[in-house]
């Protein structure tokens, strides 16, 4: 029982949940210190992605959101700035990144 005291334990980092994962062998994706903060990007660009677009559009198919998803997240890697990239794109902070370890 949790003490009302103290916040209760996020379900995805709980012991209890961390114990059932690893007994049927399932790796579990960290940052090394359990915390939930792991996801929070994806998780932006998943919300980004829902406002930006999903929501905008009146989606008849599964095709159409396909399309939809898939012109969003090119956008989203090549034109959109992200102000923790300095205002630079996905696409050109991984180049950046890639020609630096070239150039080591």
């Amino acid at each position: 029982m949790v003490d009302s005291m103290s916040p209760e334990p996020s379900l995805f980092t709980s012991a209890d949940w961390i114990t059932m994962l690893t007994d049927v062998d399932t790796r579990v994706s960290m940052d090394g210190r359990g915390r939930y903060l792991n996801n929070i990007f994806i998780e932006q660009m998943w919300r980004s992605l829902k406002q930006e677009a999903i929501y905008l559009t009146e989606l008849q198919d599964g095709f159409q959101a396909q399309q939809i998803i898939e012109e969003w997240i090119a956008f989203y890697k090549t034109e959109r700035p992200h102000s923790a990239l300095e205002y630079g794109t996905p696409v050109e902070a991984y180049w950046a990144n890639e020609n630096q370890k070239q150039a080591t």
